[in-house]
């Protein structure tokens, strides 16, 4: 027996039971013998990758179905491309046969199936995980499922089909193979560890293949398998395929790091010995017994590091880290307590991901000390069981079970299981796909709260409006504003650690396609894609903005489109009667409009900008008035005079009142002029395109039909400087329509 599988075997001896260890024996050599005398790319026998694949699933604590799989994933195709038939050694047990041929064992009277060490014949699995698994792949190996069972061969199947992707466009072959790994994750998730662990002894020995194909093999690590691992949760098998394809990506990079670390080893040896000691010596006086363990970063995340600060390696000081076990939660709270008297903590580097478990279930206290010699030390707090989890994810939940192979571990309800399930359910299709996945994959999370206290985990660089369809769809779907930590928030502000999240929703609040700019998840930009196709309207009138916004300087309405802003300008007015105001605007043209960005306004909301807001049409305020805002309902922030007579008859105003002001940096020049003209169907549309053609911007305008048969009113223009207001001015003057102008003092 080669020397390989000889080690293999002695390392499963204390996970297995006799018969057990006979199967593992048996699948050895099947895949032995079924591989023949193939070669991989290192000269080696080919059966050698197997071996080690089931090597790494048996240091993952993976179960007994799990690691046949590992021996038999590359069976099938070597077998159907006729590299060897069904080995008869593997059809004989190490058992004694008995006078029918039939292995003497609990399974004598069903041979087909593994050993179950609860004794149950002929069955591995409750039904419904069988039909899970039928939902994955419908044709298992028919040879593997004869000797080795059933679930078995299900799980090759499943490896078999993420490895058959085939496409010439690297980046559809590789959203597809994204879409099975995910299809496989909420179907079987052994079918994706043992996935995993083929890919992790692939990129062991990739410097055999040509450098072309190592590329394209640690591209495919780095965009999928390493943040596939970091989702379920497995640190160590994660970091040593990030730092496998760094050195494959970029060697002089790669190189350059690895010499200064081991240029440091002696000094940092010495540096983490002297504070190892001190953490010890401290604990003891606290009478808390503690395990501490050094060391250095992984270099791929020291590689991110240079990327993120644009810094050398030379130039990092934040590479070492601590970890401390402690038996209970209590002591872990202590503990930190305790370091932080130690060393002075760095501000804003504490995260408690006990409180605040991620999603895969990591949980631990992280800080960021000063310690000797100003040197920067990351710290990591934990229990026993805590560290279980870090380090193998998911896979913990099989070496809880002790390797068991009766019952596979309850995940349906895991919180990353159902988040990968959502991202399945949610993230479009096309060419987008794999971009949407990356994005959901690549970014750490941030935690945020519900005015109750709820914890919501999302990717760093949510926004409220993805807090929102987080909480619900409706939620989402109505959303009108939010407050953070009290404050009233713009919907497209960066939500941080801690933060407490309250959305301001509305029955007349609809999503617009700006949102999808905003928005940062995969299910709010897919919930606001459906809501957006059911209200076509509003589609039609958000793609109209949107073009409107793409030149600073809208051209000239042609003689034909100008019903169509006489229509608008009935539309806006009637708006604002709906508002509930007893006089409103008459005119309002889309560019800038009734609806604003707040700087566009030279408006600031709450000492903030970006903000949606809407020009009161009572009282119009102009640059110079003392203003104030009201969080309306569905119609976003509306600014009025703070003397308008309207704000006496909002019931609510106090309560939705918010702080606005005028931006002392506001460049725009804001003018009103009272006019008299004749009486014209489009004086409007005749006056605002006079104003732009001197590139000015007609912001709103009313007229009212006098005794004499004439129009008498105001409008409000803006321009970028006093010379285009001269300008605007003597071109109004010089309009047959208009028979008296003068500028008003604002």
């Amino acid at each position: 027996m080669d020397e390989i599988l000889q080690n293999f075997l002695s390392k499963a001896e204390h996970r297995f039971n006799a018969e057990e260890k006979n199967f593992l024996s048996s699948a050895a050599e099947y895949t032995q013998s079924t591989h023949g005398d193939r070669k991989r790319a290192s000269g080696e026998p080919a059966f050698y990758h197997d071996v080690r694949v089931a090597e790494i699933l048996l240091e993952l604590g993976m179960d007994l179905e799990s690691i046949l799989a590992g021996l038999l994933h590359d069976t099938t195709v070597d077998r159907v491309s006729g590299f060897s038939p069904v080995p008869n050694s593997a059809q004989e047990s190490s058992n004694k046969p008995d006078s029918g041929g039939q292995p003497q064992s609990s399974t004598a009277q069903n041979p087909n199936k593994v050993p179950s060490p609860q004794g149950k014949s002929g069955r591995t699995r409750k039904e419904k995980d069988a039909g899970a698994l039928n939902s994955l792949l419908a044709a298992p190996d028919p040879h593997i499922e004869e000797l080795y069972g059933k679930e078995t061969a299900l799980i090759v199947a499943g490896v078999n089909r993420l490895s058959s992707v085939r496409a010439k466009n690297k980046s559809v072959h590789a959203a597809e193979t994204m879409r099975k790994m995910l299809f496989a994750l909420t179907s079987d998730i052994r079918v994706i560890l043992v996935k995993l662990a083929d890919k992790l002894d692939s990129m062991r020995t990739l410097k055999y293949l040509p450098e072309e194909r190592q590329k394209e093999i640690a591209t495919e690590c780095i965009d999928i398998y390493a943040p596939l691992a970091d989702r379920l949760g497995i640190s160590w098998l994660k970091d040593e395929l990030e730092d496998l394809s760094l050195k494959s990506l970029n060697r002089e990079v790669f190189d350059q790091i690895k010499d200064i670390v081991n240029v440091r080893k002696d000094a940092r040896q010495e540096f983490l010995k002297k504070v190892t000691e001190r953490i010890l010596s401290s604990a003891a006086k606290e009478e808390i017994e503690v395990e501490v363990s050094a060391r250095a970063k992984h270099f791929y995340s020291i590689y991110q590091k240079m990327r993120k600060r644009g810094k050398s390696p030379e130039e990092l000081y934040d590479l070492l880290g601590i970890r401390i076990i402690c038996k209970s939660i209590n002591e872990c709270y202590s503990l930190l307590g305790l370091v932080h008297r130690l060393w002075k903590p760095i501000d804003g580097r504490f995260k408690d991901y006990i409180a605040m478990p991620k999603s895969n279930g990591y949980q631990s206290l992280h800080t960021t000390v000063l310690a000797y010699g100003g040197q920067l030390l990351e710290i990591q707090i934990r229990t026993r069981e805590m560290h279980l989890v870090a380090e193998y994810g998911v896979a913990s939940h099989w070496l809880y079970k002790k390797g068991t192979t009766s019952e596979l571990p309850q995940l349906e309800d895991l919180p990353i299981i159902n988040k990968l399930k959502q991202w399945n359910q949610f993230i479009a299709e096309g060419d987008s796909y794999l971009e949407e996945i990356k994005r959901e994959l690549l970014r750490d999370s941030i935690f945020v709260f519900t005015p109750k206290g709820d914890v919501i985990e999302l990717p760093a660089g949510s926004t409220p409006i993805d807090f929102a369809f987080a909480i619900h769809s409706d939620v989402g779907g109505h959303c009108l504003g939010a407050k953070v930590n009290g404050t009233i928030a713009s919907l497209d502000s960066e939500l941080q650690n801690t933060q407490i999240v309250d959305i301001i929703t509305s029955p007349n609040a609809k999503p617009n396609l700006n949102w999808l700019k905003i928005a940062h998840t995969s299910k709010a930009r897919s919930k606001i894609r459906q809501l957006l196709v059911q209200t076509g309207q509003a589609v039609a009138i958000d793609k109209h903005i949107v073009a409107a916004r793409k030149s600073e300087k809208a051209p000239a309405e042609s003689p034909q489109a100008r019903p169509h802003a006489q229509d608008r300008a009935q539309a806006e007015a009637q708006r604002g009667r709906d508002e509930g105001f007893p006089s409103v605007v008459e005119f309002h043209s889309l560019k800038p409009g009734l609806v604003l960005r707040s700087e566009k306004a030279g408006v600031s909301v709450g000492g903030m900008r970006n903000m949606m807001i809407r020009i009161a049409g009572c009282c119009k305020p102009v640059t110079g008035d003392r203003i104030v805002g009201y969080v309306s309902r569905g119609r976003g922030i509306i600014v009025h005079r703070e003397d308008c007579r309207s704000l006496m008859s909002i019931a609510d105003f106090d309560e939705r009142r918010i702080d606005v002001k005028w931006e002392d940096e506001a460049i725009n020049t804001t003018a009103r002029y009272r006019v008299t003209t004749k009486k014209t169907v489009d004086i409007f549309s005749e006056i605002e395109s006079t104003v732009r053609k001197c590139s000015g911007r007609l912001k709103e305008g009313k007229l009212g039909e006098r005794g004499d048969g004439t129009l008498s009113g105001f409008f409000i223009l803006e321009v970028d400087s006093h010379e285009d207001l001269r300008r605007v001015a003597k071109a109004l003057r010089t309009l047959p329509s208009i028979l008296s102008i003068e500028e008003e003092t604002l």
